[in-house]
């Protein structure tokens, strides 16, 4: 299921209509992400989870490796996480992808949930069950594929979006019409001003179109 808002006041329902209440949680995020919305997820998540814990690294490529996943593992045991509890992936690619492997392997898979807050990660990373790290300098060669038990897109998110973050996300999406869709790319083309301004009405059937 994705759900597309403009906030994330509507979380806990999405937490609460798939079935995921009453867990431990682990809200997983980068140094980016974390001073802009962690504290809010953390709030809004309360009602709905037995205990939330966070786990916060350096935000970039160079992060997404084998030894970030190793300390994401720590904070979960630590914070005694069972096959029960939920992870939470609150960012970009980067993070989605890094938290989604740590959530596929930690006790042989436990669930989690894509909270996507770029442009790139809406329409591609987040969805499809794409998990995964880098080795050394080789891209990606270590993950699995690990569906997410919801992925809930926070539109508001993208109006904070740096413009080359942006322009990033725009890329895929008109691959995503040059590649299957002609009146999608033509559609984006016809709309550009309304994208450029980051209308949540035009982004939201933007990103649902790429999805």
């Amino acid at each position: 299921p994705i759900y597309f808002e403009d906030g994330f006041e509507k979380l806990a329902d999405a937490i609460r209509t798939e079935g995921l209440e009453n867990r431990n949680f682990c809200i997983v995020t980068d140094t980016n992400v974390a001073p802009l919305y962690a504290a809010e997820v953390q709030k809004v998540l309360s009602p709905v989870a037995s205990k939330i814990s966070v786990f916060t690294f350096e935000a970039g490529e160079k992060s997404k490796n084998l030894n970030t996943v190793q300390q994401l593992y720590k904070v979960l045991i630590e914070e005694k996480l069972d096959r029960k509890s939920l992870i939470i992936a609150l960012g970009g690619g980067v993070v989605g992808d890094l938290a989604g492997f740590g959530a596929a392997t930690y006790l042989r898979g436990i669930d989690f949930i894509q909270v996507p807050t770029t442009l790139l990660s809406q329409v591609d990373s987040s969805v499809g069950g794409k998990t995964g790290v880098d080795l050394e300098q080789y891209k990606n060669m270590v993950g699995a594929f690990h569906q997410p038990r919801l992925v809930y897109m926070n539109l508001h998110t993208l109006r904070s979006l740096p413009a080359e973050q942006f322009a990033c996300g725009m890329g895929e999406i008109l691959k995503h019409g040059l590649i299957k869709d002609q009146g999608y790319y033509e559609w984006t083309i016809c709309h550009r001003q309304e994208i450029m301004e980051r209308s949540l009405e035009v982004l939201e059937e933007m990103i649902s179109r790429s999805c």
